[in-house]
């Protein structure tokens, strides 16, 4: 199909077989293939970019395992995707796994230190896209292309591609800034094998990542193939950054937030008429759908990603794993009781239909063991089923693709922006609000009032709209919600929850990291 053409992955993991797995940033990965033999063949070009996008979907050379890019930790545990999910999601009052594999309890509870295994993978995960960004883009300069005799037609594909591997690299030093704070930045233009590189500023990595996307922005198209970053992919991440500011530099860009998020929303996106839809596994259809991370059971195997999504929502003794689309479930992953308290009711009876997919039978809305997956509701928000009804394509590796951004995240955006003072009109974000909350009640019933459009309102909002999408930890974050305020179960490993230390609001950098490259200084509180 032509929604899912970006998927030429098989093609893009053996062009780029030779690449070495990235556990140290200060070294780039070996490979045997060079610039001079590699795009011999023209369409190595767009295999090369298929790779970058496929660097946030796949785990390694090979689908679903036997030859991961990170080493020092199971493959499927060390996927992109699945990763900064865990990140944002896990330590927060949305989501709670059963399983005990190590690391996993500490981000469970926020009480994680820098030698945890998945926060190690993520740190390394992030530079392994920047570094193979880094090399597409040193290979595709003005005097490389004319070397090698491109056509002047694929020249202007190629300066296409280079804006995407630029975005691509920008969204991956975001997760880095977010998740990490201050990390090294390494460019295109720095020399290869050199000293290891210094640690930039929070700041100078926001800047450089801002910079870079207003840079490529107008020459992302308008309409891009589906599975590809257009110009509403970077205002949503504009957006973000800019949303996230005064957590970043300590300096207020609601106005450009609100601006970046307008512009998005005048895209060629709308909302999709079934939010049930938008998790499904021909999400591909969605007119909601910015920037996905694309799945399917055939080219884009992994057990991270969706495969993990879709399978650890499921287990119980009364959940039947084929009403899913599934070949069984994982028996990991469950809401917490807070999340479940934003809505007027949880399950097929709500009046929101956000929380239909809650699975209440055989389970307890309290957690009282953490292991126990019967302890907490399910919430199988992402089903490897159609909108028809039909089981996907596999029912081990699922066809659900992972909505990064969507329109409904830039409506909450402007509205968010717009009551921290950033401009714009507060009738326009109401309306906004409303049409989400008309879609979620299926009638007017859900709407609010102009009294009621308040910060704590969005927050909640947001929880109840895009709930395991990816975004929680940072919003707590900025609502300074996340550590020394706010209570759920199991924070801080009390069941009743208990605050933690600010300092977590950033995670540690990696203590291998630490050895490798003597320029690095540890975050504040983790030493």
């Amino acid at each position: 199909m032509q929604s899912r053409a970006i998927k030429t992955i098989a093609a893009a993991a053996l062009l780029l077989a030779g690449l070495g797995a990235c556990t140290d940033i200060t070294t780039e990965p070996k490979s045997t293939i060079t610039g001079t033999n590699i795009f011999n063949d023209t369409g190595s070009y767009r295999s090369f970019l298929a790779k970058l996008y496929a660097g946030l979907a796949v785990s390694g050379q090979q689908g679903p395992s036997g030859a991961g890019d990170i080493e020092g930790i199971d493959e499927g545990f060390s996927q992109y995707l699945r990763l900064i999910w865990q990140m944002q999601e896990l330590p927060t009052d949305e989501a709670i796994i059963a399983w005990q594999d190590a690391g996993l309890p500490e981000l469970n509870t926020q009480l994680w230190s820098p030698s945890n295994p998945f926060l190690g993978a993520m740190y390394y995960r992030i530079f392994f896209q920047v570094s193979q960004a880094n090399e597409f883009l040193r290979e595709t300069t003005d005097e490389k292309l004319q070397s090698r005799g491109v056509s002047a037609s694929l020249r202007a594909d190629i300066q296409q591609y280079r804006a995407e591997a630029r975005y691509l690299r920008a969204l991956s030093y975001w997760h880095g800034i977010d998740l990490f704070g201050s990390i090294p930045l390494v460019r295109e233009t720095d020399p290869i094998n050199s000293a290891p590189p210094r640690q930039a500023t929070r700041k100078e990595l926001f800047d450089y990542a801002v910079a870079e996307l207003v840079a490529v922005r107008d020459a992302l198209p308008v309409s891009p193939q589906y599975g590809r970053a257009g110009r509403a992919a970077a205002d949503m991440l504009l957006a973000k950054l800019y949303l996230n500011a005064q957590v970043y530099t300590g300096e207020n860009r609601f106005a450009d937030a609100r601006t970046a998020a307008e512009r998005a929303i005048a895209g060629p996106y709308q909302l999709d008429d079934r939010y049930r839809d938008i998790f499904l596994a021909d999400n591909n259809t969605s007119p909601e759908i910015i920037f996905p991370i694309t799945q399917d059971g055939t080219n884009t195997r992994t057990f991270g990603g969706m495969t993990f999504l879709a399978h650890a929502s499921v287990g119980g003794n009364v959940m039947n794993a084929a009403d899913y689309g599934l070949n069984g479930g994982w028996w990991g992953l469950r809401v917490r009781p807070q999340l479940v308290a934003l809505y007027p009711a949880a399950g097929p009876a709500s009046p929101d239909r956000r929380s239909a997919y809650f699975f209440a039978q055989g389970q307890s809305l309290q957690i009282g063991s953490i292991s126990d997956f019967t302890n907490g509701y399910a919430a199988p928000k992402y089903q490897n089923v159609t909108s028809a009804g039909m089981p996907g394509s596999n029912s081990e590796f699922v066809d659900i693709d992972f909505p990064m951004f969507r329109l409904a995240d830039a409506y909450l955006m402007y509205a968010e922006a717009v009551l921290r003072g950033g401009g714009g009109s507060r009738a326009q974000a109401l309306t906004y609000v409303n049409a989400l909350r008309q879609r979620a009640y299926g009638n007017a019933s859900g709407n609010i009032t102009d009294a009621q459009l308040t910060l704590d309102f969005i927050l909640a909002e947001r929880a109840r709209e895009l709930m395991w999408e990816g975004h929680r930890r940072t919003d707590l974050i900025r609502f300074d919600r996340f550590t020394d305020n706010g209570l759920w179960a199991w924070k801080g490993n009390v069941q009743a929850g208990r605050t933690t230390e600010a300092y977590r609001d950033v995670y540690p950098l990696p203590a291998s990291e630490l050895t490798a490259n003597p320029n690095l200084t540890q975050n504040q509180g983790y030493n």
